[in-house]
């Protein structure tokens, strides 16, 4: 059942993803250029989003168990540190200059787009040093 509840979770997403524009990378960058043409469409998306998300996470907050009952793994830090500021401030870079965040990045490789290949490479590519200079650092 859980994985059937993941499956469609994750087609309902892509699809909203689909729907909104956001893998369309001239929609988002559009988006993103505040001094030229703006396009604010996706500023109504992203704020849909996040009353949705709030909700969940507000129910989510006081279960221990999902509905289908697996457990209940929320972040527990508050902190703003170097590494959330630095990892914000690349994944803004990246959004800026691809157009693609993971998420619609995924969804645009499935759809065939060429563009998403390159980026979800690169995407592949950085969480591997990621992961190699973790474990040098440990």
């Amino acid at each position: 059942m859980l994985v059937f509840a993941s499956l469609l979770a994750g087609l309902v997403f892509g699809l909203g993803l689909i729907v909104s524009g956001m893998t369309n990378p001239a929609k988002v960058l559009g988006f993103l250029d505040l001094s030229g043409a703006w396009d604010p469409s996706l500023a109504f998306v992203m704020a849909s989003a996040i009353a949705v998300a709030m909700a969940a996470f507000m129910v989510a907050g006081r279960r221990r168990v999902s509905i289908l009952g697996a457990e209940m793994c929320l972040p527990s830090a508050r902190r703003l540190d170097r590494r959330l500021i630095g990892g914000s401030l690349l994944f803004g870079i990246g959004w800026g200059l691809a157009g693609f965040c993971p998420g619609p990045g995924l969804v645009a490789l499935g759809m065939g787009e060429g563009k998403a290949l390159i980026f979800v490479a690169a995407m592949l590519t950085g969480m591997g040093i990621f992961e190699i200079l973790e474990r040098l650092h440990r």
